[in-house]
């Protein structure tokens, strides 16, 4: 039996939703395979009074593990920072650390408002967001395909490669309309591509997976199902394979992909727009 990973605390900390802290610091962790890490994520920390209670529990447990905590932090009031750097943990300030260069080199002062980067913000930018994660759901597998001709892109692959996931992911985070069509027999056994999505050449990209893989995801959702067996799901990765490239659709191997990844390689290899920055 191996040894047990090295733990340690983290807690992210922030007078917002605490999004921005947590990614920039899991980003970080994930360089250390060696250290099993205890999440504490504490967001709208935006007075004395509740960052006070947070430095009791940052001491408690540097005091109960014999170790400093790892405090992740984007504050944006100077003074509530300062303060908490009395806490028995190893800061990390994401916001000191960039705001003065950043302001030397713009020639302003950041401005002191909590929250803008996940706040509704611009109400135009926000309405876009729910615009496209709404067209998202509406054309889930192939749901709707009269609302094809309003997609920015549309996703194609065999069932369980990713494709809800990922076009809800680039709705809420860039805005853009993704739809999605699942690959099926019928889809193949023709040989050609789907008459439906046709007219819409240009706006389609392929999601495969290795068949390896593919059938571990399978066999979790419906064990030892002919959904799950390995020739069903060797055939249709390889048919779905054959026609991307028969029908020169761009496609992308997901297999070792987070959604974040897929999505940045989609709107890379596929040049689309994104809509909100």
């Amino acid at each position: 039996m191996s040894a047990a990973l090295p733990s340690r605390s983290v807690f992210y900390l922030s007078d917002g939703t605490g999004i921005t802290a947590e990614t920039l610091g899991h980003t970080l962790l994930t360089r250390f395979d060696g250290v099993h890490f205890n999440i504490s994520n504490l967001p709208f920390l935006n007075t004395p009074e509740k960052i006070d209670q947070v430095i009791v529990r940052i001491n408690e447990t540097a005091r109960r593990e014999g170790s400093k905590p790892l405090v992740f932090i984007t504050l944006v009031d100077r003074a509530l920072r300062d303060r908490l750097k009395h806490c028995h943990g190893e800061i990390f300030d994401f916001f000191e650390a960039f705001t003065g260069p950043l302001e030397q080199a713009l020639g302003l002062s950041a401005s002191q408002v909590a929250g803008r980067s996940h706040g509704i913000g611009d109400l135009h930018v926000y309405s876009q967001r729910i615009d496209a994660l709404h067209f998202a759901l509406h054309n889930d597998d192939g749901a709707a395909i009269r609302d094809y001709p309003q997609a920015d892109i549309i996703l194609m692959g065999v069932s369980r490669t990713g494709k809800t996931p990922t076009c809800l992911y680039l709705a809420l985070q860039f805005g853009i309309a993704a739809a999605n069509y699942p690959l099926a027999d019928e889809d193949f056994d023709s040989k050609r591509l789907p008459a439906q999505l046709e007219p819409f050449r240009t706006k389609l990209f392929g999601l495969t997976i290795d068949a390896e893989r593919l059938q571990q995801i399978r066999q979790e959702r419906r064990p030892n199902s002919r959904y799950a067996s390995t020739d069903q799901v060797n055939d249709e990765v390889s048919a779905a394979e054959r026609l991307f490239r028969r029908e020169r659709i761009p496609f992308l191997n997901v297999t070792q992909m987070s959604v974040e990844e897929i999505s940045a390689q989609i709107i890379q290899q596929a040049a689309v727009v994104r809509r909100i920055y």
